[in-house]
């Protein structure tokens, strides 16, 4: 009898046993979408969590365009520049943990809301609140923050005019909000900088609907201004360093990485110019029985990040006469950073936990 099962080849990736349980796991291929490309043409452009630096990194190291449209200032050493948001992600927002909080960066570049004039002072020193770790002394004023906000707000915009790939990490389910206003913070306010106010700061889990939806305001106001821009998503394998959820951090990294692969997922099955990268389930998948951890179970290590890696670049990995000859980048990158350069604000949360 024939049905939709016995139509597929035996050897192929639709059954486990030859695509999975039969081989050793550094040898499962095919996890690229099949019919994604990446150029050295392409215009592309990273954020999102911490782990979406290792994108960006990667595709300057072997010459890829990676857009950097904020760049640092001429001769600021490269160390002290990735410690003030240069050179993380393509504009200089620090992390980006939420859909909900990419909207609002993307809404605020477009005109399509007005940006927040709050700002937090502390020691004379004044911080932005939705990027309170680019300037890790504070601004000198208001208005020296508001500028910088300002040429951001500008990186952004020319970002999304110009890229034709958007990379963007899904990192966290869980977010903070004004509860007057309703913005959007990137980290609990009184944690890295800020003081928290229990009757106006509120904690906010953000559900797949939502999700779903702030990332499609996102596209479609994107591509209203560049409709060739394509979109690739990734769902970030580092689990929560804390969850104010209530649960314990084990179930709430479950519950928050499932809610975000079902939406990069859908929306790459919905709509055609949307792609997803597996490199969730690379890393977390059991068959990879976590070797691509450290120690403490949450960071990636650098073999780990290299594994990832070479799924994503597959066959359209630059030849070595390319990467040496005619790199394609917005600035040089020199090496690539190791793996201690990854800005990563949510892990300063661990320090909450040792008192």
């Amino acid at each position: 009898m024939s049905h939709p099962y016995n139509r597929l080849p035996r050897d192929g990736d639709a059954f486990w046993q030859p695509a999975v349980g039969g081989r050793n796991p550094l040898e499962i291929d095919g996890l690229r979408p099949a019919d994604w490309s990446l150029s050295l043409d392409d215009k592309i452009a990273t954020a999102g969590s911490c782990f979406a630096q290792h994108i960006g990194k990667s595709l300057q190291s072997i010459g890829y365009h990676w857009m950097d449209s904020e760049p640092a200032p001429q001769g600021l050493p490269d160390a002290v520049a990735r410690k003030f948001g240069y050179g993380v992600f393509s504009f200089r927002t620090g992390n980006v943990y939420t859909a909900a909080l990419l909207r609002q960066w993307t809404e605020w570049a477009l005109g399509l809301r007005p940006q927040s004039r709050e700002a937090w002072e502390s020691k004379g020193r004044v911080y932005d609140p939705f990027r309170p770790a680019i300037e890790p002394d504070g601004f000198c004023s208001a208005e020296e923050m508001f500028a910088a906000r300002d040429a951001t707000l500008a990186a952004i915009r020319r970002t999304l005019e110009t890229a034709t790939l958007f990379v963007f990490t899904f990192g966290l389910t869980e977010g903070w909000v004004n509860g007057e206003t309703k913005v959007v913070y990137p980290m609990c306010p009184g944690t890295l900088a800020g003081s928290f106010d229990d009757e106006l700061h509120r904690f906010c889990n953000y559900r797949y609907n939502s999700i779903y939806d702030d990332m499609l305001a996102v596209m479609t106001a994107a591509r209203a201004i560049n409709p060739n821009l394509r979109f690739l998503l990734t769902v970030s394998p580092v689990p929560l360093t804390a969850t104010a959820s209530g649960q314990h951090v084990l179930t709430a990294t479950t519950y928050s990485k499932s809610v975000l692969r079902a939406v990069a997922g859908d929306l790459a099955s919905d709509l055609d110019y949307v792609d997803y990268f597996p490199s969730y389930e690379i890393i977390t998948a059991p068959v990879f029985r976590g070797m691509f951890y450290k120690p403490n179970n949450r960071e990636v290590s650098p073999k780990g990040v290299e594994f990832v890696m070479s799924h994503f670049f597959g066959s359209s990995k630059p030849s070595a006469a390319a990467t040496t000859s005619s790199p394609q980048r917005d600035k040089p990158a020199g090496d690539a950073p190791d793996e201690q350069d990854v800005q990563c604000e949510e892990a300063l949360l661990e320090a909450f936990g040792s008192k």
